[in-house]
């Protein structure tokens, strides 16, 4: 049976140039990158060429970039490192409606410590309402998180013209951003958004799961969570996994060599996706565009008859794979909070199917993926 992967939001098969630079650091190559001797330089090398590179394609210098075991581990250091940093300054934390789990419950975390927590809101149209952002900015306000491209339906929030709202009205505030669905598929820079910090992850751009970043304004030092050897600047303690992080270095160098054909790849899957499918009858393709537009890597349908989880299951007997909701909300279980905050009620939100295309996906196996859909649109029918 032909496999047809949908689901490269939840993660992006390894490119092979990436492979082809990680297989040294898996066997002959494998010093210690904190070890004097020549096997250690030369790790140390290799990881210092990786932070050269995740720093070019984000427009910042190697010594601000800090690894991490991944996107929950960025996140989690940016929220809960600044906010405990800043806590003399206030204890007022507002976070983006839509957030990751690993935002979300990172901040709901420090409540137990004496913090204050808002969330802020959608718009009309699915994008983030500024002026309610405004409105709940307080001189207590130490951090301000934000995702940059929506994990379940694509949305790229405003998060620059945020950012310059929370330096301007609230300057002792850090605003974090959440890129890890961005990478890959938008230009990203630290410098253009504005932003304080920004969190990234290796496997959602076809690098290796376990590695990741926090990218950081010069100068800024959040509160480590993890303490021992003081690799990373003293921010992330612990052995550096080599081979991981040569691999993410290597994929954010395609990526900023391949990012103009991505997108019109992207552009062409999510053209055949909203050209396909009027043929399933019911279905709709969610579009919370807001004021920046919908990244086309990602789209969400809302689908009739039975909850989306019957209709995954199905198309995987069939060989094509998708999602409902993000991969980390579905292991937590219940409802997507993005979803609630878009509007949808619960039985809605239940019915909603996630695709999400590569930069390597083609138009045709989307076409496949609606030809699975109607097919088993006619047997789901039959058996009602």
């Amino acid at each position: 049976m032909e496999r047809i992967y949908l689901d490269h939001a939840a993660t992006t098969p390894l490119a092979p140039e990436v492979r082809a630079a990680m297989e040294p650091f898996w066997s002959a190559e494998f010093g210690n990158p904190s070890s004097r001797h020549a096997l250690g330089v030369r790790a140390a090398r290799a990881l210092e060429l990786a932070r050269e590179q995740v720093a070019q394609l984000l427009g910042v210098d190697g010594t601000q970039v800090v690894f991490t075991s991944g996107g929950t581990e960025a996140n989690n250091l940016a929220v809960l490192g600044l906010a405990r940093a800043r806590a003399k300054r206030g204890r007022h934390v507002l976070i983006g409606p839509t957030e990751h789990p690993c935002v979300r419950d990172a901040a709901r975390a420090l409540l137990e410590e004496g913090f204050e927590l808002e969330t802020l809101r959608l718009d009309a149209r699915g994008g983030l309402d500024l002026e309610h952002a405004l409105s709940r900015l307080r001189p207590d306000t130490v951090l301000v998180a934000q995702m940059l491209v929506n994990n379940e339906f694509g949305t790229l929030y405003p998060v620059a013209r945020l950012a310059r709202l929370v330096r301007a009205n609230a300057p002792q505030a850090c605003v974090h951003v959440d890129a890890v669905q961005a990478l890959g598929k938008v230009e990203v820079s630290l410098g253009e958004l504005g932003a304080h910090s920004l969190a990234l992850s290796a496997h959602k751009f076809h690098g290796p799961k376990g590695a990741g970043a926090l990218v950081l304004e010069r100068g800024l030092r959040p509160r480590p969570l993890v303490f021992g050897g003081d690799q990373e600047q003293g921010l992330r303690s612990g052995t550096e996994n080599v081979a991981g992080l040569v691999g993410l270095g290597c994929a954010a160098a395609l990526v900023a060599e391949r990012l103009p054909r991505a997108r019109a790849n992207f552009a062409a899957c999510r053209a055949e996706l909203a050209r396909e499918l009027p043929r399933l009858a019911g279905a709709e393709l969610l579009e919370p565009a807001g004021s920046e537009g919908v990244v086309p890597a990602i789209g969400s349908l809302l689908l009739p008859g039975p909850p989306a989880e019957v209709w995954q299951h199905h198309l995987e007997a069939r060989g094509v794979f998708t999602s409902v909701g993000s991969a980390c909300q579905a292991k937590k279980g219940g409802l997507s909070p993005a979803l609630l905050a878009l509007g949808l009620d619960e039985a809605r939100a239940k019915r909603v199917l996630r695709l999400s295309f590569a930069r390597e996906t083609s138009p045709a196996e989307v076409r496949a993926g609606v030809e699975a859909l109607c097919a088993l649109a006619a047997e789901l029918r039959a058996y009602a």
